[in-house]
């Protein structure tokens, strides 16, 4: 790789496994120091392992991060071992899908906890520290159902049409103070997102929509991710919507 991040510090959440892992794998190749975030602490030892095998240097932090305690916590652990943070992924997130109407609540409460009030709690814990320093990047993980409807999905899209509001509104409020914020937006991703619907149709639905395509690998949007904190400071890559050659949703 090129150490087009040497001497950068980034903050990984709901690196365990997925999209998460594979962006902390991808970041520490290119030189940044990666603190890596999730309620999984065995798996998060054995991503720092990997990490460090290749010389790089990883933070394994466990933390539930719709605990505000636990996000200054994790924050104030990062500055404290590397002084400065410049980079963070907010990446952590949950798909609880089925349709409004035989949906529970609860499920809607947990993904808006984790999706969107989580992200922005961490954020506003990581922005004063981006400020001081008069730069850093901030990078929020969307989903194609920030920009698109779909049955089924409703409260998911909730969530992640926040996500898109939020980044928006704080590219605009900072970007004079050369802090960057991108949305990236996958569509159909191989991962775990899917494991905790309760939904048997919805689950169903979701698994024929993956047979019916190649899906996206984690690595891709790693890639996407990499591409956008490695451009020069002048270039603020907004917004990246990547899906599946084959997927048309």
């Amino acid at each position: 790789m090129t150490g087009k991040l040497d001497g950068k510090v980034a903050i990984i959440t709901g690196a365990s496994a997925g999209i998460g892992e594979a962006t902390a794998i991808a970041l520490a190749a290119e030189g940044a120091k990666v603190a890596i975030v999730a309620r999984r602490g065995d798996r998060l030892d054995a991503l720092a392992q990997r990490i460090t095998a290749k010389d790089g240097e990883a933070l394994a932090i466990v933390a539930d991060i719709t605990d505000d305690a636990q996000i200054q916590t994790l924050v104030d652990k990062t500055k404290t071992t590397w002084g400065q943070i410049d980079i963070l992924i907010n990446n952590a997130g949950i798909a609880l899908t089925g349709e409004i109407a035989t949906a529970n609540p609860d499920d809607w409460r947990r993904m808006i906890d984790l999706n969107l009030v989580a992200l922005m709690n961490v954020t506003h814990a990581v922005l004063p520290i981006l400020q001081a320093q008069g730069t850093g990047h901030i990078v929020n993980i969307s989903s194609v159902a920030g920009r698109t409807i779909r049955v089924g999905i409703g409260g998911y899209n909730v969530t992640k049409w926040g996500v898109n509001a939020f980044s928006e509104a704080l590219r605009q409020e900072i970007s004079q103070q050369n802090i960057r914020v991108t949305v990236i937006e996958p569509g159909m991703v191989n991962t775990e997102i899917n494991q905790h619907t309760t939904d048997s149709i919805a689950r169903q639905r979701s698994e024929e929509r993956r047979k019916s395509i190649t899906p996206l690998e984690s690595e891709d949007i790693a890639a996407a991710i990499v591409y956008a904190v490695t451009q020069p400071a002048r270039v603020n890559v907004n917004e990246i919507l990547i899906r599946p050659t084959l997927q048309t949703w």
